[in-house]
């Protein structure tokens, strides 16, 4: 079957099928999911309305990660959910794609026999005419490549936001971390050509975005497979070029391989933002050598100072591994020091967990998960301390945030909206009584009133609230009209026909 071919509904009503994508894991993950979404999208299905939140869709694929330990629970415990409801409605189709599918292949279909695809990371443009396989053969089907089959970038996508998008930059990784399973499950480094990821990142611009993140596994190794060593500097100076593109993420860089251009790169284009992701896993040299993590220390805190030199407001981030095998209270304090000295702005902490198939995996001294635990927990409560000590810098500060769609948890009490500062700090922000609310994508200069460990606060007096409405809060306004059918103010309407506010209901075809 070709995968242009529809996938067919069971039902005679004549309605497309709708589908689901859920997302586990990271960014990487997060990206691929909008092409799957763009693949089924293509393929004839309709998403499933965001409101039904408790129906479930006709097709139910999840992109999966197998970094964590409880990533298998967390797959078959919403397998196992979905078991009862897919008995029950003739024609539902479930696939299971991404790291864990890549890992486990067939053990997924012997523990949840009831899955209808499984296809791995390097083929998820497959899954229309897998779908399409198992249902007209009425079993499954199960397609693990070895090695990417087409660059996930030129496959058809449906982005979730219409104000940001990732750009994928590289696929793959070539360290040989021996906590990492991604290695052996995305492959070797791949790199896009510089042109073709500027010619996506126009083409996001042109639909209204103004902020991309660039990503890779490695973003700065960016260029070693065509043999440009400083191709990522180059290209973080291109992004500072395209007309209407305000900000510019990346992530995620390796220590070992962040030069100097880089950091002079950052500094010199305008649009690339004062924020910084920066991975330590442990401020141990002893544990980053069992780790391979071809750094220490003194380099970390080398590059921080650096970029703290050129970039003086920026905010760095990290990641952190406590509890790795053979990690004693030496070790553990020495992550604490670094922690204390590098002033992250906030911390993605992780508990060690042994994942098949990684060498870590069998090393001796693993460590009892009590010492883990209390280990874990004085770590947090330092970064708590810190990043809280950090944000209160940030007390009277006037930022720029870009206003995002989801507000915070407190939103229906506070009434406030949310956004990133250009630091990527989440502000929750008020806006004045009288003034202009903003959109999605616009962006607001306002002052920080408050301060707490994850967020900032800003209730601003109507003086103090600035307001520009942006390309990409019409690009939102765009969204919504084509979602429920009511034009977007002051769109225009057809000559000759006056429009008078009523809202059309879209009909099925």
């Amino acid at each position: 079957m070709s995968e242009q071919q529809p996938i067919s509904s069971p039902q005679s009503e004549g309605l497309p099928r709708t589908y689901e994508v859920r997302t586990f894991g990271c960014q990487m993950n997060v990206h691929d999911s909008e092409r799957l979404s763009g693949l089924l999208e293509d393929a004839g299905l309709a998403r499933k309305p965001e409101d039904l939140t408790e129906e479930v869709a006709d097709v139910v694929v999840f992109n999966t990660c197998a970094v964590r330990e409880n990533a298998d629970n967390k797959l078959y415990g919403n397998l196992g959910i979905l078991k009862g409801v897919k008995e029950s409605r003739p024609g539902m189709q479930i696939a299971v794609g991404g790291c864990l599918a890549q890992k486990d292949r067939d053990t997924i279909l012997k523990k949840a026999p009831w899955v209808d695809v499984v296809f791995g990371t390097h083929n998820i443009g497959s899954l229309p005419a897998l779908l399409n396989r198992s249902q007209h053969n009425k079993k499954a089907e199960l397609e693990i490549l070895e090695s990417l089959e087409v660059f996930p970038s030129t496959l058809p996508t449906r982005r979730e936001s219409v104000y940001a998008g990732w750009v994928s930059i590289s696929v793959g990784c070539n360290n040989t971390c021996t906590f990492c399973i991604v290695p052996s499950l995305r492959g070797k480094e791949r790199d896009r050509r510089p042109g073709e990821i500027l010619a996506e990142i126009q083409a996001l611009v042109d639909d209204g975005a103004i902020e991309v993140t660039l990503l890779g596994q490695n973003v700065n190794s960016y260029g070693v497979e065509f043999g440009d060593r400083l191709a990522f500097g180059k290209l973080l100076r291109a992004c500072g070029e395209i007309e209407g593109l305000e900000r510019v993420r990346f992530t995620s860089p390796h220590p070992a391989a962040f030069t100097d251009d880089v950091i002079e790169a950052m500094a010199e284009t305008s649009n690339v933002m004062p924020q910084l992701h920066m991975p330590l896993q442990s401020g141990s040299d002893r544990v980053l050598k069992q780790m391979r993590r071809s750094y220490r220390s003194k380099k970390f805190l080398g590059i921080l100072d650096k970029v703290r030199e050129r970039i003086p407001h920026a905010a760095i981030t990290t990641d952190i591994i406590v509890g790795f095998p053979g990690e004693t209270e030496e070790d553990f304090q020495a992550t604490l020091d670094v922690v204390e000295a590098s002033r992250f702005a906030s911390a993605f902490t992780f508990q060690y967990s042994q994942r098949p198939g990684t060498p870590a995996a069998t090393m001796d001294e693993q460590l009892p998960k009590a010492v883990v635990q209390e280990r874990y927990e004085r770590l947090t409560a330092l970064q708590d301390r810190i990043a809280k000590e950090e944000n209160a810098k940030q007390l009277g500060r006037t930022v720029e945030v870009m206003v995002t769609e989801h507000a915070g948890r407190k939103a229906e009490t506070t009434h406030r909206l949310s956004g990133r500062s250009q630091d990527q700090r989440l502000v929750h922000f008020s806006v004045p009584e009288g003034a202009q609310t903003p959109r999605p994508g616009d962006l607001v200069t306002l002052p920080i009133t408050e301060v707490a460990a994850f967020h900032l606060v800003s209730d601003p007096t109507a003086e103090q609230y600035q307001l520009r409405r942006s390309r990409a809060g019409d690009a939102w306004d765009r969204s919504q009209a084509d979602s429920c059918g009511v034009p977007a103010p002051g769109a225009s309407s057809e000559p000759g026909r006056t429009n008078l506010g009523m809202p059309t209901l879209k009909v099925r075809s």
